[in-house]
């Protein structure tokens, strides 16, 4: 069992789901105490936390709030984008700027209506106020605008240069589009504060290419960190019916999706040519069956100091949160919590007194917080 255990962690064999609940749950109450800081949210998506302690929460309907310490959810801010709300569309990742002290900048990813019925990825910016957003912008927008309701990735990150990293999808229905980079589907960009391109960008000289484009061959990835002590980007992304990966996206690297995957199709067919492929990445660590991996958190509070250097996501899928534990670049240990709880987990992110808060994913939805019972074991 110790041996099945580890190659389901590492992602070597493919496990059952009733084989991995045995192996991997473990109860949190042992670890935390869940509190529910928030309730009545709509879809909420994302979470940032601003200098006083309180936060912004994105609702999927098209709602931007602050969340106060007490608990309490403002009215609606102003000044957000119309969005397109169909399917997995919405108001979607939060981030700051990395001088948001002085500059009050916001960064909103989300699905801008398009014509004729299509959408895409956009990011805006904005000034925060105390009723909204003020000199509001679109910075980027994904090329090209399609029919799809699906995959828009959206979450953001922002690099020690002080670049944005843009998560995205493969928009569901464009899979020849991910591995041509005259698109931004299925592409990680990487983009100025004003939307411009930053020095190292991979395809910035590349005739033809988008200058924006980081890395590709990419599903639908929802969740990603920089790790604090190498500056990487990490990302975790859905698979189709299997192959969700955590993956560590380098610049002009190619991900595979959807030539190479570990999933299969919804209706069971093949996709793609098989699991490998000269000149495309393997995963660090992939999932079969699916956890519908969202948000990423790398975690560097001393709350749960035995967590520290720990990665955590969540699962819409089994409604859990994951912890992965990593040696270098190698999963090593897979727990799992709060699936009694029932909840889509949609984002993780840490306080800023190192507690852990979720979002779940659901209308009504709530923002959780784990503080600690006693030491990890």
């Amino acid at each position: 069992m110790k041996t099945l255990v580890l190659l389901c962690a590492l992602g070597v064999v493919a496990c059952d789901a009733t084989a991995q609940k045995s192996a991997l749950d473990r109860p949190l109450d042992e670890i935390a105490k869940v509190v529910v800081v928030a309730k009545g949210l709509d879809h909420p998506w994302g979470l940032a936390f601003l200098p006083d302690g309180r936060a912004l929460v994105t609702e999927k309907s098209g709602r931007l709030r602050y969340l106060g310490k007490d608990g309490k959810l403002s009215e609606p801010l102003s000044g957000v984008p119309k969005v397109d709300d169909g399917g997995q569309g919405g108001l979607l990742g939060v981030a700051l700027d990395p001088g948001f002290a002085g500059n009050r900048l916001v960064y909103l990813s989300f699905s801008e209506p398009g014509d004729g019925g299509t959408a895409g990825t956009a990011v805006a910016r904005g000034r925060l106020g105390e009723r909204g957003l003020e000199d509001v912008r679109v910075i980027y927008r994904q090329v090209p605008k399609v029919k799809s309701g699906n995959h828009y990735g959206s979450r953001l990150v922002f690099d020690r240069d002080g670049a944005l990293f843009v998560t995205q999808g493969d928009r569901y229905n464009q899979r020849p589009l991910v591995q041509d980079l005259t698109t931004d589907i299925g592409k990680i960009v990487r983009i100025t504060t004003d939307g411009g391109v930053p020095a190292g960008n991979p395809f910035a000289n590349k005739p033809g290419a988008r200058p924006e484009i980081w890395s590709y061959g990419h599903r639908n990835a929802q969740g990603a960190a920089l790790h604090p002590a190498t500056g990487r980007l990490w990302t975790v992304e859905h698979g189709a019916q299997g192959g969700d990966e955590l993956n560590h996206p380098e610049a002009g690297r190619n991900y595979g999706w959807p030539v190479i995957t570990y999933g299969v199709d919804y209706s069971g067919e093949k996709i793609g040519e098989g699991t490998t492929k000269a000149g495309m990445e393997q995963p660090v660590h992939y999932w079969d069956p699916s956890i519908a991996p969202s948000g990423l958190l790398i975690y560097t509070g001393d709350a749960f100091p035995d967590w520290k250097g720990d990665y955590f996501t969540g699962s819409l899928k089994f409604g859990r949160l994951v912890r992965l534990e990593l040696d270098g670049d190698k999963v090593v240990k897979e727990e799992r919590y709060l699936g009694e709880r029932g909840e889509r987990i949609r984002d993780v992110v840490q306080g800023p007194e190192g507690f852990i808060y979720l979002l779940t994913d659901a209308d009504p939805g709530s923002v959780l917080r784990l503080e600690p019972v006693r030491g990890v074991k």
